[in-house]
């Protein structure tokens, strides 16, 4: 059997008031009542930290993805620029079938 605490929790007027209009409306004990409001309470702490978490670890990953990225891009330029250098050396046959001429395209 598991063990329980006794708490002990001073509120205001107008808190125990709202308190007790809750308490009708939804039908419940006291202790029931708060031990459901402090299971939501924790599970959604859990979940803002689990999202502050993740912001967090996007955050880091972001200047990361950003680096690869660009590196890819980099890339990509340099080879397009060494084929656009090869198209504009092209040879190309004469009008007349003779001989093949190099004409820079650029």
């Amino acid at each position: 059997m598991s063990s329980s605490k006794r708490l002990v929790v001073n509120l205001s007027d107008t808190l125990c008031s709202e308190f007790d209009k809750a308490l009708k409306e939804d039908c419940k004990k006291r202790s029931e009542f708060i031990r459901e409001a402090i299971i939501l309470y924790i599970e959604e702490k859990k979940k803002i930290n689990f999202m502050e978490e993740m912001k967090k670890g996007y955050m880091e990953m972001s200047e990361l993805n950003l680096e690869i990225c660009e590196m890819g891009f980099c890339s990509d330029i340099k080879e397009l620029k060494e084929y656009e250098v090869k198209l504009s050396e092209s040879d190309l046959p004469d009008d007349d079938g003779g001989e093949t001429r190099r004409y820079i395209l650029c």
